[in-house]
């Protein structure tokens, strides 16, 4: 038998024409999103108009339409960067002496380092074609930043992002990257909205999280009818477009005659294991496969494993629609030791229906740990992982020393999010022993737990 070559792509061909909505194969639907002035559920499209693009709320809301066509421009842009391969890490598999394959799903190659240009480029073209001239985001560790900065210079659109304030600080070249872009960035809480300024009144030292940016980007967007506001995860229409992902890994390992026993992502807000695990998951939800999923988060930010599952905010200033949600409460602030990315308070709403109902599994784990495996991964497959992916990078490893132990060969799936090579202090902090583990107390997490709506 011939040996599986180390990559595997896809031809322009074969990349997929359209994205896949997984709500249409769920037994039982997340549910509706809330207004936040009445707490009463949103039922159609219009009502998040004022929020977010025509045609990005119709996603959001469409429960029942299984495929959804990717535009013809979006798709000629796509080609820039994709299809991204599959990879088998042969050099991780021999270090750590397993019979375990192991693949993973590769979306550094673009200039964002990240999966995110999936997203960007949808929100960016349907802005255009709205006729809209502007969109506001927020941004964490940059790679969501980055890409909407990319795409909306592509589609010609201005672009202000709000980003967390240590993470503006301790990645100014992410900062340089947008800015090359054509891109305003604004670190967040800022003294440039109401939400920045009363978050700063009350802790003038915030190290900033992603719930204050979110209000502060939509606060600004809404004072101009030709601006919207775009999320880079979380919601239902960002998981729709990454699940180009998915559907790219399973043509991929279909021509190498392999299948997932355990797809592993890292899971911060739930875009980038949302789109890798949607192909499979509709094998697992219509009954044809029973593949494992795992979610593998920060331990600083331990919304699925630490979390409620609760309706809350999607951010600080209680301005976005309220969404069920395994979450930390809209005012948790990660510790400002925490370097590697994920710093979400909630998690997706369809990924927490997902693991509420027992199709996901997910463990947390500390910094230090992550950038061990993540060393590792450097070394042996000679590419320098996101802080982020790396979290996915020590999930898969952990499964694959559980196969050493039973000497079991599963076929773990995992996802390599982007490249790690504007997370240089983190890697230096790690390096030089300085890094620290920051796990919240139950106290710590209580107090978040103590400021969720109250919610019937």
């Amino acid at each position: 038998m011939a040996k599986v070559p180390y990559r595997t792509y896809l031809t322009e061909e074969e990349m997929p024409k359209q994205w896949y909505n997984i709500r249409a194969d769920m037994k039982e639907l997340p549910d509706p999103l809330l207004n936040p002035g009445t707490l009463q559920p949103l039922t159609a499209p219009e009502d998040l108009y004022p929020v977010f693009c025509e045609e990005l709320c119709k996603q959001e809301m469409d429960t029942k339409t299984r495929y959804i066509d990717i535009p013809e421009e979006v798709l000629e842009y796509y080609k820039t960067f994709r299809p991204s391969p599959v990879i088998r890490a042969y050099n991780l598999e021999k270090a750590l002496d397993t019979p375990a394959k192991i693949y993973f799903k590769f979306e550094g190659n673009n200039t964002s380092g990240s999966h995110k240009l999936n997203a960007a480029a949808a929100m960016a073209y349907y802005a255009k074609a709205q006729g809209l001239t502007s969109l506001t985001t927020e941004t964490g560790a940059g790679q969501w930043g980055t890409a909407l900065s990319m795409a909306c210079a592509f589609f010609g659109l201005d672009l202000t992002v709000y980003m967390v304030k240590v993470s503006y600080q301790q990645k100014p070249f992410r900062k340089a990257v947008m800015e090359t872009y054509g891109a305003k960035i604004i670190p967040s809480p800022s003294d440039t909205t109401e939400v920045g300024r009363a978050i700063l009144a009350n802790n003038p030292n915030t190290g900033g999280s992603l719930g204050c940016a979110i209000s502060e980007a939509i606060e600004v967007s809404m004072r101009d009818d030709n601006c919207r506001y775009a999320l880079g995860s979380v919601m239902n229409q960002v998981l729709l477009h990454q699940s180009i992902i998915g559907l790219e890994s399973k043509i991929a390992m279909e021509k190498i005659d392999e299948y997932p026993d355990v797809v592993i992502g890292c899971a911060g807000g739930g875009s980038n294991l949302g789109g890798l695990m949607a192909a499979f998951m509709q094998d697992k939800l219509t009954g044809k496969t029973n593949s494992r999923f795992v979610a593998v988060e920060p331990a600083s930010c331990p919304s699925l494993t630490r979390g409620r599952y609760a309706y809350d905010f999607c951010d600080t200033g209680r301005m976005t629609p309220l969404a069920r949600m395994y979450t930390l409460g809209s005012d948790f602030i990660p510790s400002p030791n925490h370097a590697g990315g994920l710093r979400y308070h909630g998690m997706s709403p369809i990924l927490s229906k997902l693991y509420h109902d027992g199709y996901m599994e997910a463990i947390a784990v500390e910094q230090n740990k992550v950038f061990e495996a993540a060393t590792l991964f450097a070394k042996q497959e000679q590419i320098l992982p996101a802080p982020e992916s790396s979290h996915a990078i020590y999930g898969a490893i952990q499964e694959a020393l559980k196969c050493k132990e039973s000497g079991e060969a599963k076929t773990i799936l995992f996802g390599l999010t982007g490249t790690g090579y504007f997370d240089m202090q983190a890697y230096t902090q790690f390096n030089e022993g300085t890094m620290s583990d920051y796990v919240p107390t139950d106290a710590d997490l209580q107090s978040g737990f103590n400021g969720l709506p109250k919610v019937d």
